[in-house]
């Protein structure tokens, strides 16, 4: 049986908005075993993103434990952190974040140039692998939404991680190519044995994964 990767006690986290406290997350707890496919589905405002970020290492909880592959996030340096999120986890954002002055091949070795280990041969793999390897020396203002999505992709992937965080990866775009860009990093997580972790609003896309958690106000239903 497969160990749990990803493990989250208790996660409590809120934010003042004027004289008003928002709960965000209220008391999460969930494991994730290696090589699910886990979907987070929920109303905006649910909690899902703050959630996802918290599961990653980008948004430290009030309170409770996250411990992803038996390390504790949060604990430790900064440095020593972001070592660990460049080298073991990858991430695909609803807005891209491609440089626009990189062509894709230059954005998706980004990572590994980070992590001080530039590998070309990895990057156009993951190009290909996207089906953009015609594309690898476009900038991002000439490809389309999707294309740029499968750069990002590309990205998350070139330095191997153990597990792919995706925050609403088809927000941006229509249902056709939307759902061409789950399929996509489904296959891509099966085939190269990724855990993966995805927020999404839209129920249809969720009900391909191996679990989907609903979120209700903070909880997970």
């Amino acid at each position: 049986m497969s160990s749990s990767q990803l493990v989250a006690q208790d996660l409590r986290r809120s934010f003042r908005i004027g004289d008003r406290r928002i709960e965000v997350l209220r008391g999460v707890s969930l494991e994730v075993q290696e090589g699910e496919a886990v979907f987070l589905v929920g109303a905006s405002g649910a909690g899902k993103t703050t959630l996802l970020y918290t599961l990653a290492g980008l948004e430290r909880p009030e309170s409770g434990t996250v411990t992803f592959e038996g390390q504790r996030l949060y604990v430790g340096s900064a440095s020593s952190q972001a070592k660990l999120r460049n080298q073991k986890m990858g991430f695909v954002f609803q807005g891209y974040f491609l440089l626009p002055e990189l062509t894709a091949i230059e954005n998706v070795t980004l990572p590994g140039m980070i992590g001080g280990r530039r590998d070309q041969t990895a990057a156009e793999a993951s190009l290909r692998d996207v089906g953009l390897g015609e594309r690898m020396h476009h900038l991002p203002a000439e490809l389309s939404g999707g294309e740029q999505q499968r750069v990002a992709i590309a990205r998350a992937l070139t330095n191997d991680p153990d597990i792919i965080f995706a925050d609403e990866p088809t927000g941006n775009l229509d249902s056709k190519t939307g759902d061409a860009i789950i399929d996509l990093l489904l296959g891509l997580a099966r085939d190269r044995k990724k855990t993966l972790l995805v927020v999404t609003h839209d129920s249809r896309l969720a009900a391909r994964g191996d679990r989907e958690l609903r979120m209700v106000d903070g909880k997970l239903a």
